[in-house]
C-alpha cells in the first residue's frame, strides 16, 4: 500500500486518479483550493485519509500546505497535478505580485518540493503546449511583454518539466518524472477535448505506484504511460538550474541537493 498525496484533487484528472488509486487499496491525500471545495471532495471520495486544503496562488498558504501535509508523515508519491489553463484574458496578480499562472503552475510545485519531507517519487504534470514555447527564461512574470495567456500557460508547462529533470539531478535517490495528459475533457480541457480520459489519470497513477520498469526510472517524459520526446531545451542543465534558482529568489525558499 502506497501513500500518495495529490495536489488539485477536488475534481478533474487529480480527483480521477485519487478514487483509482483508493480502489487499489492505497492511501489518498487530496487538496482543495477552500473550504467550500474540501467538503465537496470529502463527499466525492470519503474514503480519502485527509482533504488539506491551501491557495496555491499565494506562497504563505503554499507554506503552510506544505507544513500540514509533513504533519501527516511521509509520502511514497507526490503528485503535482494542480493547475491553472490557458484561458486567462490578463495578467491576473497574486497577493506576492506575480502572474497567477506563475504561481500556481510554477512556483507552488517548487515550494512543495522544497519544503515537504522528501517521497519516493514526483510527478509534476506537464501539457503537450510546453513543446510550443522558446524553451528560455526571459521575461518569467511577465513584466515586459503583453500578455498572452496560451503562451503564459505553455511556459509554466516547460517550467514544470525542468523542476521534474532538476530534481531526478538534485535527489537520485527518488523518481522524479513529468507527463502530459493529452487535450481531455476536463474542466480545464473544455468539451471539445478529443483525448484519451481514462490514460490521462492512469498515467498519474502509474507513475506513482507500479514497479514497471519504466515508472521505475527518474528524468523521464511520458504521455499515455510510454515515452515522449520533450522541448529539447528541457534537457540543459544551465536552463533547470536557472529555474530553481529563480524560484528560491522569489519565494525565499531554497531546495537541498
Amino acid at each position: 500500500m502506497a501513500r500518495v498525496f495529490i495536489t488539485g484533487s477536488s475534481d478533474g484528472l487529480g480527483l480521477m486518479a485519487a478514487r483509482l488509486l483508493a480502489a487499489e487499496g492505497h492511501q489518498v491525500v487530496l487538496h482543495a483550493r477552500n473550504a467550500a471545495r474540501a467538503e465537496e471532495t470529502r463527499q466525492a471520495l470519503p474514503s480519502a485519509l485527509a482533504v488539506l486544503i491551501g491557495d496555491l496562488s499565494s506562497i504563505a498558504e503554499t507554506r503552510a500546505l506544505a507544513e500540514r501535509v509533513n504533519q501527516l508523515g511521509a509520502f511514497d508519491a507526490v503528485i503535482h497535478n494542480a493547475g491553472i489553463g490557458y484561458r486567462e484574458p490578463k495578467r491576473i496578480e497574486t497577493v506576492d505580485g506575480l502572474p497567477q499562472l506563475f504561481a500556481v503552475n510554477t512556483l507552488a510545485p517548487y515550494i512543495l518540493t522544497a519544503l515537504m519531507v522528501k517521497p519516493k517519487r514526483l510527478i509534476y504534470l506537464s501539457s503537450l503546449l510546453h513543446r510550443r514555447t522558446e524553451g528560455v527564461l526571459d521575461d518569467l512574470l511577465w513584466q515586459k511583454r503583453s500578455w498572452d495567456g496560451t503562451q503564459a500557460y505553455s511556459e509554466t508547462k516547460f517550467h514544470d518539466v525542468l523542476l521534474a529533470f532538476a530534481m531526478a539531478r538534485y535527489w537520485p535517490g527518488i523518481y522524479s518524472n513529468a507527463l502530459e495528459p493529452g487535450w481531455v475533457a476536463t474542466k480545464m480541457g473544455g468539451p471539445d477535448a478529443n483525448d484519451d480520459l481514462d490514460a490521462a489519470y492512469r498515467t498519474q497513477v502509474w507513475l506513482a505506484v507500479s514497479d514497471d520498469p519504466l515508472a521505475t526510472g527518474s528524468g523521464g517524459y511520458f504521455y499515455h504511460q510510454r515515452p515522449r520526446e520533450v522541448h529539447p531545451a528541457a534537457h540543459q542543465i544551465e536552463l533547470q538550474d536557472a529555474l530553481i534558482n529563480t524560484c528560491a529568489g522569489l519565494s525565499g525558499i531554497n531546495i537541498t541537493h
